[in-house]
């Protein structure tokens, strides 16, 4: 507070419960550095980075189990039933299909994570996972999605629909780190354009 506040604030002041001396003090956001226009940018920033880094995690996390039978044994159903994939088996064995998945998850998710040093490299990962969860999402149509005995859509089975409903919002996640990668490209080739 300021030293030069005049006798009659300072009586005021004086009068005050301590509870409003609190909500007084409070009041004044410029007296002791606090902004409320700068907490919601903090909160936006914060975000940015567990849904870049967050996303990669989950990537690298999900293709990592890949390489183990466990997960392998898990996907061929869904695999299996897909008209998009149901074909990789006749050419590749579970495991080998499964840990060829893994690979590919693996680089996803480290490409996503060079976006503060190649944004170009990160808009190429996040577009490889927009890919990726359409791929998966399309499971919900080929594979048992869908609850018969709640009669069918939209009640999610448990096992399969459930499992496979999230990869929408980390569709939506790899849109975003998409679009934010690629625009910081665009801008950095512009930069070194104009200095050029």
């Amino acid at each position: 507070m300021n030293a030069t506040r005049s006798n009659r604030e300072v009586s005021v002041i004086g009068t005050r419960t301590l509870s409003e001396q609190f909500i007084h003090r409070r009041r004044r956001p410029t007296e002791s550095g606090w902004s409320h226009q700068t907490w919601g940018p903090k909160v936006q920033a914060l975000g940015t980075h567990v849904l870049r880094y967050g996303l990669a995690l989950v990537i690298l996390w999900i293709g990592l189990m890949k390489f183990t039978e466990y997960e392998a044994v898990g996907i061929q159903p869904l695999v299996a039933s897909s008209p998009l994939m149901g074909w990789v088996y006749s050419l590749l064995s579970v495991r080998e299909f499964s840990a060829g998945l893994g690979m590919v998850e693996v680089i996803i998710a480290g490409l996503i994570v060079l976006r503060p040093w190649f944004p170009r490299a990160s808009a190429a990962g996040s577009a490889a996972a927009v890919f990726m969860f359409l791929t998966t999402l399309s499971f919900l149509f080929s594979a048992p999605g869908w609850e018969p005995s709640l009669g069918g859509f939209p009640a999610l089975s448990a096992s399969v629909g459930q499992f496979l409903i999230k990869d929408l919002v980390l569709l939506g996640a790899a849109i975003w780190t998409f679009g934010e990668a690629y625009s910081a490209e665009v801008f950095t080739a512009r930069s070194r354009a104009t200095l050029t």
